[in-house]
């Protein structure tokens, strides 16, 4: 799966005096401090550390030491609140270093997320969650419309939406994507889906490893498909047998099937397809067996 592409031009480029007025001195002080006094920002996006790699980096800082400073705020009781840096922070804890070489910036309280915020989402390895959820907070809580966010962060306001309306999927299918069950281009096919059907489709990806671009074929064939027609087959309980018709169907086709009854008693069975390849793959399927 691709990595998550970043979406910031840095902090100077975003955060101008025009819009939004973060209030840093013009230089950072620098400093060695406590690691014992530094603590994370709780209201940061990042949920997720991994911690093989954090592991990596605590043995490049045995070897190197800490290259790149911390950025820390100084806090009212005295400690030390990370703008940025954690993972160098967690990792120097795992590498046994007292200190920390630490940017001290002057900045408001009410600015302080804002800045956490926009450098944790320019980052590459948030997954697409993590992204939206920083993406709201920052309209949230700096006031920005998507047009104005768009252009704080260098991003089309199209990818600025697409983001934002993953948060707008059910739980589990926002758990599959954090999880890396499912890439954000499945997400944003399963989110064309009505609502009603969209676990639905999640979990039909999932169990055939199916491609974004069958996940948009299949999608449209939902939206395609009489809604009178997908009532019945829904709502109408068919015998046991046919359930395990279908599992063995299944087993050859590994595509979408379905048994439709007519009322007089007879009925058929519909066997999905994506293109004129899966014809080949079904035919080379039934050679194999014979």
């Amino acid at each position: 799966m691709k990595p998550q592409k970043g979406l910031g031009r840095g902090l100077d480029a975003i955060f101008g005096t025009e819009s939004i007025d973060v209030k840093v001195k013009p230089m950072s002080r620098m400093a060695e401090i406590e690691i014992a006094d530094i603590v994370p920002n709780p209201t940061q996006p990042r949920t997720r550390f991994d911690e093989e790699a954090l592991d990596e980096l605590a043995d490049s800082i045995r070897q190197l030491g800490v290259i790149q400073p911390v950025t820390v705020k100084r806090s009212d009781d005295g400690k030390y609140i990370i703008i940025s840096g954690e993972r160098r922070w967690r990792a120097a804890q795992r590498a046994d270093l007292k200190t920390l070489p630490a940017y001290i910036r002057e900045v408001d309280d009410e600015n302080l997320h804002a800045m956490a915020l926009v450098e944790n989402i320019q980052r590459q390895d948030l997954n697409a969650i993590e992204i939206a959820l920083g993406l709201q907070r920052l309209i949230d809580e700096c006031h920005l419309t998507q047009d104005a966010l768009s252009e704080k962060v260098g991003k089309k306001r199209s990818s600025i939406s697409n983001y934002l309306r993953l948060l707008k999927l059910p739980d589990e299918v926002q758990f599959a994507l954090k999880e890396g069950l499912i890439s954000m281009g499945h997400a944003k096919a399963i989110a064309g889906a009505p609502a009603e059907q969209q676990l639905r489709v999640l979990k039909r990806c999932i169990k055939k490893a199916l491609s974004v671009r069958q996940v948009e074929e299949l999608v449209r064939a939902l939206a395609e498909a009489p809604a009178r027609e997908e009532r019945q087959a829904e709502d109408e309980e068919y015998p046991e047998s046919y359930s395990r018709l279908v599992e063995q169907l299944e087993s050859v086709f590994s595509e979408d099937i379905s048994i439709k009854r007519s009322k007089n008693g007879g009925g058929k069975i519909v066997i999905g397809f994506g293109d004129d390849r899966d014809i080949e793959q079904f035919i080379e399927r039934f050679a194999n067996r014979s």
